[in-house]
């Protein structure tokens, strides 16, 4: 029986996951400071920072751990360093959500599933950190899945953007980042199929080509209807930079690929009709 952990799974990319996976598979979940989780007997109380993941691994059994964690990032390496030395054991399989950002030191073109990985920010070489311990395992241990910027109507960003338009303040965007992107329900589909067809290795499961973020950004609120929104233009370089993660080794079903013009219309028509 596949058996599931969510650690992070009262999250918005984790919570939509475990309504993804749980009428298919036994799914559980981890939470912290949400206590609305606390009556479901699916979820756990886990604060990562200061306990370890053994018992509840023990209790639970799974055969696929998804890392959707957020926070402190010492405490992150601990727990996956920590989780990457039990599952040597069992015969278990570990989903980690990384980032186009291990990428973010290379800015003059987008990046594939085997290329090297060097990053300039914080965020991104906590990734990296991760990353290379998974990349210590055995490949049926693990699932890599580096994702771009997440959107579509009900995400963080869609709604901050909302924000912004409705107090009148100005929102940025980046002229020069090229990008790819997806949606959340997307992503969740995506990692389903993954367990689901017990798939191993590095995925890039963003939308199969690419977008400036200005672009995305002014056609999604024209198409809800907003005018003269204030923008701020943030140029970060002289020249485009990329900030991708495009798929070409391990493809998914045409059924599972997306396009940017297809979250751009998930962006709007889902949230025009709320």
């Amino acid at each position: 029986m596949t058996r599931i952990l969510i650690l992070g799974g009262s999250g918005f990319i984790g919570n939509a996951l475990y309504k993804e996976l749980c009428s298919y598979f036994d799914t559980y979940a981890t939470y912290f400071t949400n206590k609305s989780f606390a009556k479901n007997k699916h979820f756990y109380n886990f604060n990562f920072e200061n306990d370890g993941i053994e018992d509840i691994l023990k209790e639970v059994k799974p055969t696929h751990i998804v890392s959707c964690l957020r926070g402190n990032f010492e405490a992150q390496v601990e727990l996956h360093q920590e989780i990457a030395s039990l599952i040597k054991r069992k015969k278990s399989k570990l989903i980690f959500l990384s980032s186009a950002n291990v990428f973010d030191a290379f800015s003059n073109y987008p990046s594939y599933e085997y290329d090297k990985t060097l990053s300039e920010s914080v965020y991104g070489k906590l990734k990296i950190k991760i990353e290379n311990t998974l990349l210590r395992l055995p490949e049926t241990n693990y699932v890599i899945a580096r994702i771009p910027m997440v959107f579509g109507y009900n995400s963080p960003r869609i709604k901050e953007l909302k924000e912004f338009i409705h107090n009148k303040e100005a929102y940025e965007v980046f002229p020069d980042l090229v990008m790819n992107l997806t949606t959340v329900d997307k992503l969740i589909q995506q990692l389903h199929y993954i367990i689901n067809r017990n798939r191993k290795g590095i995925f890039h499961l963003g939308s199969y080509d690419l977008i400036h973020h200005d672009e995305y950004i002014k056609e999604v609120t024209e198409k809800l209807g907003y005018h003269n929104v204030l923008f701020k233009n943030v140029y970060t370089s002289n020249s485009d930079r990329f900030m991708a993660v495009l798929p070409k080794d391990n493809l998914l079903p045409k059924h599972l690929r997306i396009s940017s013009q297809e979250v751009i219309e998930q962006s709007y028509i889902q949230l025009k009709n709320k």
